[in-house]
């Protein structure tokens, strides 16, 4: 079905059969030969007569090399009718997800186990085999990820799983999570890894594939080629036909949770719509005590960085410009994207010195960054990254601000009234006394506005992004959101020996 006689691999071998049929029948007769020499003549006759023995010996070594060559040939012959069989499978699932299903069951059936010999699923609750059906006509959610998912991942995930099991008749609970484990095919699949699925798989209390090993070849090539899967995970979505209403809601996820339901693309654009700039967008699901300040109006500054020297100077006159101007103030530390062990030990230094409200679990700053991200990678996903969005210009600006050091978020409530560069912030407080006359009659967050946005205007440095191959979906082009021109774009290869390890610098 796969092979035909002219393919290289098995026209090779053909052309060496009757030479080794040739040397297979001499070689019978020579040992037929010997045999006889034995039972007839003796042993001794036998070990004195050299010639027969190094004939042996030779036509053992052709033997050896015309079968050690019709091996590799037949090996050859495989490859190349699995590369076959792979390459009718991907086209047959791209064909599948063209056509219209009365039901999810081809689909799923063609992405995780085609058979009905087996139960291909775990159920995450019960830890028990289940078969494919209990996904039939539901909305299901394909978390794609290899064996190094992160322990925050899960555990942010978990906790809005469970949180939209908690009301089952609500809309937004009715789907169904199956991880998908992508692991490399022609690494061996030793008891190490074994024990790493097996501890991953024991986390989880949603569904899961039973093992790897049933996600074939050209599946992973379809999730790799068209759903641009590159070792992060992603968050697939098909409705209960089966049909893809979201190449990656993962970004949905983290920004909005269950509210995101059912997470097609129009839904990610309708809950865009009711966004805007505002402390909520930035800590909402993260951290309930900054709720309640926004809700009793205090004012709010958020900062990051892990430069301890800056961060005290910074705590410290943020303090005593909030005494003098007689307003309520708290502050809270939400660290670095990166440098974990470096946020790790500013978070014990503010702890102990209280300069601020910090977050003593890290995953609650990893969820921080993460959103911020994925809020960036969302507009990305709907084609409008570069539009001219205020609320975009913001998130951009603090992501950017998260490479180059300190920085904070000065807020009021919910109005959001400067996002600045450690060296524009601290000089707009250091600077008080020059805007403080402005106080009575603007009010502090006005004030504080006016005069940070002089000292920004005079000093306004761009901004870089960085996006690991990893990432999957990287814009072609993007503005920059000081400056508003179009950013260069640079290529870095941090390892030549890997190629997910490709980073994208605007």
């Amino acid at each position: 079905m796969y092979i035909t006689p002219d393919v290289p691999a098995l026209s090779t071998a053909m052309a060496h059969i009757p030479t080794a049929v040739y040397w297979t029948i001499r070689s019978i007769v020579a040992c037929a030969s010997q045999i006889t020499s034995l039972t007839s003549m003796g042993h001794e006759y036998a070990i004195s007569n050299t010639n027969e023995t190094w004939e042996l010996s030779t036509l053992a070594h052709k033997i050896n090399s015309i079968l050690d060559l019709l091996k590799k040939q037949l090996f050859i012959c495989y490859q190349y009718i699995e590369e076959k069989r792979n390459v009718e499978t991907y086209q047959m699932l791209r064909n599948l997800f063209e056509s219209i299903h009365i039901d999810n069951m081809k689909i799923l059936k063609a992405l995780i186990y085609a058979k009905d010999d087996m139960q291909p699923l775990v159920d995450g609750s019960t830890k028990r085999r289940v078969h494919i059906d209990v996904l039939r006509r539901k909305n299901v959610l394909l978390l794609i990820s290899d064996l190094n998912i992160s322990q925050d991942e899960l555990s942010i995930l978990e906790q809005i799983y469970n949180e939209s099991r908690v009301h089952a008749t609500r809309m937004e609970s009715q789907y169904e999570v199956v991880w998908i484990p992508i692991v490399d095919h022609s690494l061996e699949w030793a008891d190490p890894v074994q024990r790493q699925f097996e501890n991953l798989q024991a986390t989880m209390p949603w569904f899961s594939v039973h093992s790897p090993t049933l996600i074939d070849k050209a599946v992973i090539r379809f999730i790799e080629e068209v759903w641009h899967f590159r070792n992060k995970p992603i968050l697939v979505v098909l409705d209960p036909q089966g049909k893809v209403v979201s190449p990656n809601a993962i970004h949905m996820m983290w920004i909005w949770g269950s509210n995101a339901f059912p997470f097609t693309s129009l839904r990610e654009e309708a809950l865009w719509k009711e966004e805007t700039w505002k402390l909520e967008l930035l800590v909402d699901g993260i951290d309930p005590t900054i709720l309640n300040w926004i809700k009793e109006g205090k004012f709010i500054y958020l900062y990051g960085g892990t430069d301890m020297e800056w961060i005290r100077k910074f705590t410290t006159t943020a303090k005593a410009v909030a005494s003098a101007a007689r307003i309520p103030l708290e502050m809270v530390y939400v660290g670095k994207s990166t440098k974990r062990e470096q946020v790790r030990r500013c978070i014990a230094s503010i702890t102990a010195e209280k300069l601020s409200h910090c977050w003593q679990d890290l995953t609650m700053v990893w969820f921080f960054w993460t959103r911020l991200e994925s809020m960036l990678f969302s507009k990305i996903q709907l084609g409008q990254a570069d539009d001219q969005d205020p609320m975009m210009h913001e998130i951009k600006k603090l992501l950017s601000y998260d490479k180059e050091g300190g920085w904070a978020v000065l807020s009021k409530g919910s109005f959001t009234f400067v996002n600045g560069h450690g060296t524009t912030i601290l000089p707009t407080l250091l600077a008080y006394e020059e805007w403080q006359e402005h106080v009575v009659t603007k009010g502090f967050d006005i004030a504080c506005m006016d005069y940070h946005n002089k000292v920004h205007s005079d000093s306004r440095p761009c901004c870089r992004f960085e996006f690991l191959s990893t990432s999957g979906r990287i814009p072609d082009k993007m503005k920059c959101p000081e400056c508003m021109l179009n950013m260069e774009k640079y290529i870095t290869f941090l390892c030549c020996h890997d190629d997910h390890n490709i980073k994208s610098v605007y």
